[in-house]
């Protein structure tokens, strides 16, 4: 499973697989995306610089369970894109959770970690 990360952009997103976004000048760069034992997964964007903001999109798979409860996807997972502000040096964890519009408990939990360096 893949992502990505940029600066955030003004123009329109390429892929749905996931990737962290620079500006023109720079390439993308890859996301790894892993399921934890605990069923949360681990999105790691790699290294971002402090004080620039970031587009993060990535694919969680849908949680287990029975199908006829949850919505229908049209993927092979859940499509996620954030905005991302690196704020201070350091391995930073941010946590993400998607959680079911019916109400019925059934949610997908994520922490995205990127490690910050200075200017």
């Amino acid at each position: 499973k893949g992502g990505g990360v940029r600066f955030a952009p003004s123009q329109p997103p390429e892929a749905a697989h996931g990737h962290v976004r620079f500006d023109e000048k720079l390439h993308d760069s890859a996301v790894m995306v892993t399921q934890e034992k605990d069923g949360s997964f681990l999105v790691k964007v790699g290294f971002l610089k402090i004080l620039h903001k970031y587009e993060i999109t990535f694919l969680l798979p849908p949680p287990p369970g029975d199908p006829a409860r949850l919505p229908a996807l049209s993927a092979p997972g859940y499509s996620v894109r954030c905005e991302y502000t690196a704020h201070r040096e350091g391995v930073l964890k941010e946590e993400v959770v998607l959680a079911s519009e019916a109400g019925e408990g059934a949610c997908l939990r994520a922490v995205v970690q990127a490690r910050v360096m200075g200017k």
